[in-house]
């Protein structure tokens, strides 16, 4: 139970604060009567949008604002604060949340002697009622690290991004996470560019036992004792012609058994991973559904939390819970199924450093089909996942009898394999996904004994080429991004998210193409800031704040070695670093000055060289094969302003024609080509019906050219009126 509490002047009651409402309902109907549950709503404060929000003349102190969209959640926290008697801080257990609650206790102002923390990995009645039975300070070495990371990504981001914009165009970001995610993409894309398929050849021979029955198929493995390289077609029709006139013979046959040990329970980019896999979600659905499932569902005996805490990149189980997954192993499955000491796995993961569980149910006697029509979609096939993957954690091995047969065929050697799984294991639970890889087919091989002759049937060689690697999908670049120590389980789905929002890379297919703002970015960043780009470089900072959680190292001076390097290279790169156009021989119709080849938001222009005094623009001459369209009116007076020229220009929907004058005059030359006119509007009938284009990606429809005066408009296309003849009304929307 928790801990009863203190008689006080002011029988207020005691205030508990978490991130989310779902999380906050959860944990009221543990607590019981005598503590209210409130939520923060996330963040609280944060650094300024609009300004660097760093002193860095003052040791990088920062400078926090309340979230103006959070302005009326957090005057009613703050009312609340001041009537409880007692607040205690439930916000997460990662540095996240412990620097949310200390944002909470500086923004109101809490008295440290009233002030609780307390955490928990599930949200369990048991898990809640010892986190309350223990209650802590707010640890400033994890607020520190935290703070630490928001300051080096602000440093970055704000200092940074205006230089990449001002060298290759504007709106283009860089950040210390990001730009390494971005560089990753990259270099597998020019990987598979300079890849060249290497063509080899593959042999297989039907063989039959000469003196019982039993046929199989065998691969050509090695010719003269090594490994069989056949590279040409030639090649591999001398040796099929040699092997037709061999005697093919059983060497050695291997017999044995062999185990597949459990996989780990998840951890944040393993389900992610998994999830990609498996159920087709991408990082940021992974993890909202794994959101609500740790913050609590409705179910008939109340809001229940259903995993445990879904950031984290520990392979540990508590060992309550582990007792409980063996107990539901052997029941469901029988004693065999159960190991005989429990497993235990060890992080592999450069930089894991998390301190709580893997992400497992928190409870295993709450199966999946126990949930079936309590939970969404999304919700019940993840927490399904979850659960087939920490109780097949905690199962025994599968295990397989294996049989590997040599044949010898003169000067070759042929391999065949099978494998038959003799007992299920966890396998009867659960299977790992792949990434790139086929299903394992396995073959049935006759008994074999070494020694005996066989009978070629018959003989097949196949073409093939080397494939290059493959293009990252969010799992794989997750996978990536681990391996190598750069981020943390919080930072995986936002890094991803960041990269597709900002438009450095498209998803097709699953796979994550770059476009080509990210090849430009990347060039000037590994040329100019190797070190913010650089893998070890970032994954060695993800120690340093490691360092900095754990209380054995500063936040300033690692900031500070950081910060003066990069601030000189900041201060070169504006004057040094050239921007990035390509000047041609084309002349400015306007200025005449030479046209520039520009990079923009829709890829590659022509803008005068002489911006901003000459704002012209226009497409690059024959790019893809099109050529400008020719409008009318291209030539003629401005009739709105008398003075300038009208020009043809390219916007968000294609090709039309404003004044040269613009942004001074912001004509627009909305009369259409005589074909495309369709007679005399029938509901004002001053007006001339012409074709129109709503907003993006919407088809195009009939109306009025007078519109807003008159709004009539048809999206069935009326047949051309000869002269001012009226048109049809036709399929009318006005």
């Amino acid at each position: 139970m928790p801990p009863k509490k203190r008689a006080s002047a002011r029988s207020h009651g005691d205030l508990v604060i978490v991130e989310s409402p779902a999380k906050a309902k959860t944990i009221e109907r543990y607590l019981g009567p005598g503590y209210t549950v409130t939520a923060s709503y996330g963040h609280v404060r944060d650094l300024p949008q609009r300004s660097l929000g760093v002193d860095l003349e003052n040791d990088f102190a920062p400078r926090y604002e309340p979230l103006k969209e959070r302005r009326r959640e957090l005057d009613a926290l703050a009312t609340k604060v001041r009537a409880a008697d007692v607040v205690w801080l439930a916000t997460d257990l990662d540095r996240e949340g412990e620097s949310i609650a200390w944002h909470i206790a500086e923004y109101a102002e809490l008295d440290p002697d009233r002030t609780r923390r307390v955490t928990f990995s599930e949200i369990t009645k048991a898990a809640i009622t010892a986190a309350f039975e223990h209650p802590r300070a707010i640890n400033r070495d994890l607020v520190d690290a935290q703070q630490a990371r928001r300051i080096i990504d602000r440093l970055v981001g704000y200092k940074l991004s205006p230089l990449v914009s001002s060298k290759i165009r504007r709106g283009l970001s860089a950040g210390r996470v990001q730009s390494v995610a971005v560089r990753l993409v990259v270099e597998r894309e020019r990987e598979i560019d300079r890849f060249v398929a290497e063509e080899y050849w593959s042999l297989a021979a039907d063989l039959s036992r000469r003196e019982a029955a039993g046929r199989f198929s065998a691969e050509l493995t090695k010719i003269d004792g090594k490994k069989a390289r056949v590279t040409s077609g030639d090649e591999a029709g001398a040796h099929e012609a040699a092997l037709r006139k061999a005697e093919f013979r059983v060497a050695t046959v291997k017999r044995e058994e062999v185990k597949r040990s459990a996989p780990p329970p998840f951890t944040t980019s393993t389900l992610q991973q998994e999830a990609s896999r498996k159920l087709g979600f991408g990082a940021r659905r992974t993890m909202s559904a794994a959101q609500r499932l740790y913050e609590g569902i409705a179910l008939p005996e109340g809001q229940v939390g259903l995993i445990t805490y879904m950031r984290t990149d520990s392979l540990s189980i508590a060992a309550g819970a582990v007792a409980d997954a063996r107990d539901v192993i052997g029941a469901r499955f029988g004693a065999d199924f159960v190991p005989t000491r429990p497993n235990a796995y060890r992080a592999r993961t450069r930089g894991a450093q998390e301190a709580h569980e893997a992400i497992r149910p928190s409870s295993f006697q709450r199966s999946p089909e126990s949930l079936e029509g309590h939970l969404k979609a999304d919700e019940l096939r993840l927490y399904e996942l979850i659960w087939r993957r920490a109780i097949a954690s905690q199962m025994a091995p599968a295990r397989f009898a294996q049989v590997g047969v040599d044949v010898t065929a003169d000067r070759y050697t042929l391999h065949a394999g099978a494998r038959k799984r003799v007992f299920d294991g966890y396998q009867a639970v659960y299977v790992e996904g792949r990434d790139d890889e086929e299903d394992e087919r396995l073959t049935v091989l006759p008994s074999l004994v070494e020694g005996e002759p066989l009978d070629l049937i018959e003989l097949a060689s196949e073409q093939h080429f080397t494939q290059p690697p493959p293009r990252f999908t969010e799992a794989t670049l997750i996978k990536a991004l681990e391996e190598h120590g750069i981020g943390r389980p919080s930072t995986y789905a936002p890094t991803i998210e960041t990269i597709r929002a900002r438009g450095y890379v498209t998803i097709k297919e699953r796979r994550l193409f770059p476009e080509e703002s990210a090849l430009r970015v990347t060039d000037l960043l590994v040329e100019h800031f190797p070190e913010v780009v650089d893998v070890d470089f970032t994954a060695r900072m993800e120690e340093e704040l490691d360092n900095v959680a754990s209380g054995t190292q500063e936040w300033v001076p690692m900031v500070r070695r950081f910060w003066e390097p990069f601030a000189e290279k900041i201060a070169a790169g504006r004057e040094g670093i050239p921007k990035q156009v390509e000047v041609t021989d084309i002349p400015c119709p306007l200025s005449g000055h030479m046209m520039i080849k520009r990079f923009g938001r829709n890829g590659w222009f022509l803008g005068c060289s002489n911006y901003p005094e000459c704002k012209h623009t226009m497409p690059l001459p024959g790019e893809e094969g099109e050529e400008t369209p020719v409008l009318p009116g291209v030539g003629e007076t401005c009739p709105e302003c008398n003075q300038g020229e009208l020009v043809a220009k390219r916007g968000r929907f294609g090709a039309f024609v404003g004044c040269n004058r613009y942004p001074d005059c912001k004509y627009i030359k909305k009369d259409r080509p005589a074909a495309e006119r369709f007679g005399v509007c029938p509901k004002c009938s001053t007006g001339t019906v012409v074709t129109k284009r709503g907003r993006a990606g919407r088809r195009p429809f009939w109306g009025c050219d007078r519109y807003p005066d008159c709004d009539y408009a048809v999206w069935t296309r009326p047949a051309a009126a000869a002269g001012d003849g009226q048109v049809a009304v036709g399929d009318a929307r006005d």
